[in-house]
């Protein structure tokens, strides 16, 4: 016999003391095996037979074997295969392969798995390149795939599915999908058949749809109705595969189809095989259709039985409730649980398509008190998927959203922050279908059948902010801009404007306290009392702008940010530009380097000529700020600021081409500022007059029938008559009656799908009372309002609708009344440099 080669002798030479026993047991479990082999090797004739030259090299040798050898001998070599491919590859395939392909044909079941193995290990080993190993094994692999022997078919067939990972796509079409379609035929052998159905599965993900589509799913349609019920069973089961590689469309149109004719096949085994892979395509698939497909095919008794079977789902495990400590319950039950707490989970998932398999209009019938199980399951993961497709169900539900007011408010007072975090994500669309009752009117008493929403609301962001989630906290605040189209100013005032400026003031996680920033100036935005917005804004410059802490101040600057998106250059000029510069001299080296970031845009409210003194004062504090400024790093920034206010080009109070659509959306912004104001004094006068409120339907009905257009030609500026006026005392009511019309409307339709976001609506110059007039290329607007409130900013306008307080800031305000720096208080009152990006503690 050939002796053992040296490493594998050097390997039994080392022996570790930890090790020993073990190789002394396999010596002697080896001893014990070849002692028969000994006493059957007794005539020298056999001796020779087995014994082979020593000079001779392992390709030499291996070729001997495979040429005169033994079975055993020639599977030995065809098992050291890869080793040969490894140490000589050219030779290998070019003497020892042949030599292979020979022995295979009369090969038993033995060698035959064996090659199988060797093939395989090759292509993984990456031996040699794909290109040799497709012209080198391919054709040997693909010659022995219908072997006689199961269990060596399916050998070598796992072995051409590795092989189609690697091929490249015309080797694949030429060698293997050409051929297929002979290999399919119902001429064939079901072993053969059943070969195809696996190959077909693999080449779906190696080719473009076009060519599945012309090619394979004429195959795969055939061997689904193949007379054999191993072969569609065999075929069901590669439809997965085939869908992936398809996409939906054609899943949806060719592979659908199949299923359902395969889940009536009168073998079970299909039936079963069409049902798993049903179950396992369900993500391919739109979430929840696949009942409403069947919706058509079920007949009635069908139908509620699927109903019914529904309904126990969404309640499994729930009925085995006992109380016991968990610890006290052995792991096979709770194992089950999970499974129980997963069913019920999915059932939640696809609670909206069961809508539409019983029909919206049948939903109080039929589904509530699934709906109503679901949401007070005692589970997290079933509530928050039910969370998450509430607004779903709120949608389909239409004019019936009335019936789950009730589950709303369970889930916003759920314990669990997570099932509000699912719920919030479209709180504003679930809030407004609730207050329409799911129609785009808008209802007389919006909250009416819905007391108990604020309270839920307001618990539900006090949750949120005890919490360490702040994210969560933080996406609340952000959708509770949503609130003005929801329930009513002073509603919103008593309730949530007041909490908002407390969390600016009291919050630690700066995310949090600018959502509730920009929340309150949308609240501010649209609150409809002067004394209500008179108190906030004059809260925010003194409180913020002046407080102590610097941390206040700067978020007063992004409080001023929000304001130059949200209201009108105007506005935000009257009330808020003084206290905003007048912060060139805080003592803290921060603010005022948010304040260098901020300028570009605060300059861009400016019109000029009106805002002139207004830019002279901007001016000053950017001179004095170049001059004085000792910080370096804030010094620097001033610089480039300066540079950008430069290349800045102002707006004109005469409409501009270049500035013509910001102009006419400030222009908007600034009409609807007005029509607020106005609406509460004309409301005012009516409670008067008739001694109640005015409805909301009523203005809504009214602006109808006096809806403006959305966009204003380019040719007409728009100016208003003056408080002197031009028309008749007999019109003046009814041009005040159009505007709170007007108004009144606009509180209720102006949200849009993004709150915050102000519409472009403008209004008839018939319906306005506006006039128009156009003045050459400059296209002078001139504005001039029955009161003063929102007329040309200059240094002696006093707003009418806010009362002349010394207090509250304006354009009439001087340059001398600057921020005094003691305002900064004791622990602002040294300056001091800190990176914008960190916050001081205890600010």
């Amino acid at each position: 016999m050939h002796p053992p080669p040296p490493a594998a002798a050097a390997a039994a030479m080392d022996f570790g003391q930890n090790s020993l026993f073990g190789y002394m047991e396999d010596l002697q479990e080896l001893t014990i095996i070849e002692r028969p082999v000994r006493r059957s090797l007794k005539t020298p004739e056999e001796i020779e037979r087995l014994t082979v030259d020593e000079d001779l090299s392992d390709i030499e040798r291996a070729v001997y074997l495979l040429s005169a050898g033994q079975d055993v001998q020639g599977t030995s070599v065809i098992a050291n295969l890869p080793f040969l491919m490894r140490q000589n590859p050219a030779e290998t395939l070019r003497r020892v392969l042949p030599k292979v392909r020979e022995v295979l044909h009369v090969a038993g079941v033995e060698m035959q798995l064996t090659a199988a193995v060797s093939f395989l290990t090759i292509l993984q080993e990456e031996s040699v390149s794909v290109h040799t190993y497709a012209h080198s094994f391919l054709q040997v692999i693909l010659l022995h795939l219908e072997h006689r022997d199961t269990g060596v078919s399916n050998a070598w067939l796992e072995t051409l599915l590795s092989v189609i990972e690697v091929l490249p796509k015309e080797t694949l079409r030429h060698e293997i999908l050409n051929p297929l379609v002979s290999k399919a035929q119902l001429s064939q052998t079901v072993q053969s058949r059943l070969v195809s159905c696996k190959i077909l599965g693999k080449l779906t993900n190696k080719f473009d749809a076009h060519t599945i589509k012309r090619e394979i799913l004429p195959l795969v349609k055939s061997l689904c109705q193949d007379v054999e019920y191993e072969v569609r069973s065999c075929m069901c089961r590669q439809l997965e595969n085939i869908a992936q590689g398809i996409g939906t469309e054609l899943t949806k149109s060719v592979v659908l189809p199949e299923l359902i004719e395969l889940s009536r096949d009168e073998g079970s085994s299909v039936r079963l095989a069409a049902f798993e892979t049903l179950v396992n395509l369900l993500d391919v698939f739109d979430t929840g259709k696949l009942c409403h497909g069947l919706y058509g095919i079920f007949t009635p008794d069908q139908h509620l039985r699927f109903l019914e079977f529904y309904k126990k789902l969404c309640t499994l495990g729930l009925q085995q409730e006992n109380g016991h400590n968990e610890n006290q319950i052995p792991p096979q039950i709770l194992e089950q649980e999970k499974k129980y707490i997963s069913v019920r989970k999915n059932c939640a998932y696809n609670f909206p398509a069961m809508i539409v398999f019983v029909d919206p209009k049948n939903f109080h019938l039929e589904l509530y008190s699934t709906f109503f199980c679901l949401c007070h399951d005692p589970e997290v993961p079933v509530r928050y998927t039910i969370a998450i497709c509430f607004y779903e169900v709120s949608k389909l539900l239409n004019s019936g959203v009335y019936l789950i007011h009730k589950e709303l408010i369970t889930l916003l007072q759920d314990e669990s922050l997570e099932v509000l975090d699912a719920l919030i994500d479209h709180l504003p669309e679930i809030l407004e279908l609730m207050s329409t009752g799911g129609e785009s009117s808008v209802q007389e008493n919006k909250l009416s059948s819905l007391p108990d929403l604020i309270p839920a609301l307001t618990a539900a962001e006090q949750r949120a902010a005890a919490s360490l989630k702040w994210r969560t906290h933080e996406k609340l605040l952000q959708k509770y801009a949503c609130l003005p189209h929801i329930i009513s100013s002073d509603q919103i005032y008593y309730r949530f404007l007041q909490r908002m400026f407390t969390i600016m003031m009291t919050n630690n996680v700066l995310p949090v306290q600018k959502a509730a920033s920009r929340t309150l100036c949308i609240f501010l935005r649209y609150n409809r009392k002067q004394e209500q917005r008179h108190e906030v804004i004059q809260k925010l410059i003194e409180q913020l702008g002046q407080g102590k802490s610097y941390w206040n101040r700067l978020r007063f600057l992004d409080t001023c940010e929000f304001i130059i998106e949200i209201f009108s250059k105007s506005f935000f000029c009257k009330y808020f530009f003084l206290p905003a510069i007048e912060l060139t001299h805080d003592p803290v080296a921060n603010v005022r380097m948010k304040l260098c970031y901020l300028l570009p845009k605060v300059k861009s409210t400016l019109k000029i000529p009106a805002d002139k003194h207004l830019l002279q004062q901007l001016e000053m504090c950017v001179r004095k700020l170049l001059c004085q400024e000792k910080d370096k790093d804030v010094l620097a920034i001033v610089k480039r600021t300066v540079l950008e206010l430069d290349r800045m080009e102002m707006s004109m109070d005469a409409f501009q081409k270049k500035f013509y659509e910001k102009d006419l959306l400030d222009q908007e912004k600034e009409r609807e500022e007005l029509l607020l104001m106005e609406m509460e004094q004309l409301e005012k006068e009516k409670q008067q007059n008739d001694g109640r409120p005015v409805s909301d339907k009523t203005f809504e009905k009214k602006r109808r029938d006096t809806k403006t257009p959305t966009t204003l030609p380019k040719s007409i500026p728009i100016s208003v008559p003056g408080p002197s006026g031009t028309s008749t005392p007999s019109t003046s009511k009814e041009i005040k009656k159009s505007k709170l019309i007007r108004s009144q409307s606009f509180n209720n339709q102006a949200f849009h799908a993004k709150y915050g976001n102000l519409d472009k609506c403008a209004s008839k110059s018939s319906t306005a009372g506006y006039t128009s007039s156009v003045s050459g290329l400059g296209k002078t607007s001139v504005i001039s309002l029955p009161d003063d409130s929102f007329r040309t900013r200059n240094a002696s306008s006093t707003p009418t609708s806010f009362p002349s307080n010394p207090s509250l800031p304006s354009t009439s305000r001087g340059t001398g009344n600057s921020v005094d720096p003691k305002s900064s208080g004791s622990k602002d009152t040294q300056p001091r440099k800190a990176t914008l990006k960190s916050r001081k503690s205890n600010p």
